[in-house]
């Protein structure tokens, strides 16, 4: 506290050392017939008593230049320069001068923060209209749930039918990180593509069952320009190590062959015509939320009723045992761009 005092009194004793010095130069100056004025600095008034021959005045320049010549430290040119806008902003203040306060920064008043809409607002016309139907507060049964969101498709395409799961699941436990496969009855709506990598005596039976593509080094060789233009790849056992130096380029894209998922067949005739026939994969993600489409719009309450059914019994097949209370959080079902429609749990 004590030097914080003794800094202020060394502050005033410098104003009023600078106050008292400027006012000597600018006598010296007006006795010379000089133009100058107390807006120039100490420096400047200096300059121009030198150019005008004062040999009083020279001495002081010549001491000023040689302090401005300092390297560093107190006696520096930009300490110096410092010093003195400081001083003059000081000696200022004591004057109760008020023009200088353009130079220092304006305060501004930060205004109320603007006022975001709503997200129903910012939908589109179409979607707010679809989204009158369905009331955000209650609870639908399944097959009200179905029957409203075939109603309420915003889209002019024939949209898929979404069911999306929140479960009370940890997925970074293995035993709780769900994922298996459920045939839908209706199939998906979807043309699926699939792929066989096997060998040469698979062939035959996988073009049969209706595989899109079949091949071995033919197949690794697309692999090798990036060149995926399947849905689903299916794979015999042995071929798998082949397919390891493609896990980063199938991985990602959801299409890297799993058992249980069931692309790892020994009987691939099999395995592509479930692939076909709608048999479809679903997994939980970090969020603890399975999503997974059941169908498309046109379908129809019925047939997306039975393809509903048959997930949720694949679902409630996966419950891990070790799992404490219940089971599933929520369930929403939706069209691809349409608004969410809670339903009730009855997954037990």
């Amino acid at each position: 506290m004590l030097g914080g005092v003794k800094n202020t009194v060394r502050t005033t004793e410098r104003v009023y050392t600078y106050m008292a010095k400027k006012a000597d130069l600018l006598a010296q100056a007006k006795d010379l017939g000089l133009e100058v004025s107390e807006k120039n600095t100490i420096a400047e008034i200096e300059a121009v008593i030198a150019t005008a021959g004062a040999v009083e005045a020279e001495a002081v320049v010549v001491t000023e230049e040689k302090e401005v010549t300092a390297k560093a430290g107190k006696r520096s040119a930009k300490s110096l320069r410092e010093a003195e806008e400081a001083a003059e902003k000081e000696a200022r203040k004591e004057a109760g001068d008020t023009s200088s306060q353009g130079d220092e920064e304006a305060v501004v008043k930060k205004g109320p923060k603007p006022v975001t809409r709503p997200l129903i607002e910012r939908r589109g016309k179409n979607y707010r209209k679809a989204a009158e139907k369905v009331d955000a507060s209650k609870l639908y049964s399944l097959d009200e749930a179905l029957a409203i969101a075939a109603e309420t498709n915003p889209s002019k395409f024939d949209a898929s039918v979404e069911v999306h799961v929140r479960l009370n699941v940890d997925p970074r436990q293995a035993d709780q990180n769900i994922r298996a496969t459920v045939s839908l009855p209706n199939g998906t709506g979807k043309t699926i593509r699939v792929a066989v990598f096997a060998p040469e005596a698979d062939h035959a039976a996988a073009t049969t069952a209706g595989a899109d593509i079949v091949g071995d080094e033919t197949f690794l060789a697309q692999l090798d320009k990036e060149t995926i233009n399947f849905d689903v790849l299916v794979a015999t056992p042995q071929y798998m190590p082949r397919l390891g130096k493609y896990a980063r380029l199938l991985g990602p894209r959801g299409l890297m062959p799993n058992p249980k998922a069931g692309t790892v067949a020994a009987d691939v005739a099999k395995a592509v015509s479930e692939a076909k026939a709608g048999k479809v994969e679903y997994r939980v993600d970090k969020q603890a939320i399975v999503h997974i489409g059941i169908g498309k719009v046109s379908f129809g309450a019925d047939k997306l009723g039975e393809n509903a059914k048959a997930f949720f019994d694949s679902l409630s097949s996966q419950k891990p045992s070790s799992l404490k209370g219940g089971y599933v959080k929520s369930i929403n079902i939706s069209t691809t761009q349409g608004p969410g429609i809670k339903v009730e749990n009855f997954v037990s």
